[in-house]
């Protein structure tokens, strides 16, 4: 699904990521640990193809995202959801566009234009609200942490077996809902293994006490 062969990648003279191998499957469930400024975020911009890394390659469905036309990484980047960490919200319109703007990638320009004015696909709005406890309400700057497992569990819980790469701070949510743990420091890889194997001693030893 995913490959990341030697891929690293640097901001001027900071090095964010280095030379890292990566393999993820697909319908595996991975959860990135790390401190803050570890390179969760920038492996995950790596992984749905926003960043180039700037050595090594990284590959999505067998594609080198370096060899792409413009048109082929779109049909590439459609089939890989994005969830930031920030809001990202336009504060401007309502709720119904903000939701459906993830859904954008699969309209025509003419679709998305009359959507404005009349909002398509309501079922499914409200649908994808309620499933998070929502309703119709305000957006919020943050989950709680009911609703933080409850997002992760119906993106786990996906029929068509998706394959989840997901950026946590929450040992016990990376067991719960995923299947394997990539624990980063500094850039690198420290650990690769078994959601099931990543005991709070481990993660404590490996990713947050000799940083």
């Amino acid at each position: 699904m995913i490959r990341l062969r030697g891929a690293g990648c640097r901001f001027g003279a900071h090095e964010a990521l280095g030379e890292l191998d990566l393999t993820v499957h697909a319908g595996e469930r991975v959860a990135v640990l790390g401190t803050s400024g570890a390179g969760k975020s920038t492996l995950l911009a790596l992984v749905n193809g926003s960043l180039e890394p700037t050595t090594g390659s990284v590959e999505a469905f067998g594609e080198n995202s370096a060899h792409l036309t413009a048109p082929r990484r779109r049909l590439v980047q459609r089939r890989i959801g994005s969830v930031s960490q920030d809001l990202a919200l336009i504060e401007q319109v309502r709720v119904v566009h903000n939701v459906n703007a993830g859904r954008l990638g699969r309209w025509s320009t003419t679709r998305a234009l009359a959507s404005l004015i009349w909002p398509h696909s309501l079922d499914v709005v409200r649908d994808a609200l309620e499933r998070v406890d929502l309703g119709w309400g305000e957006p919020v700057s943050s989950l709680d942490p009911v609703r933080a497992a409850r997002v992760l569990g119906l993106l786990g819980a996906s029929p068509t077996g998706r394959t989840l790469v997901v950026s946590l701070h929450q040992p016990a949510l990376a067991r719960e809902h995923c299947t394997r743990v990539v624990g980063l420091r500094q850039g690198r890889i420290v650990l690769d293994l078994p959601a099931g194997d990543a005991t709070d001693e481990a993660l404590s030893y490996d990713l947050y006490e000799l940083v």
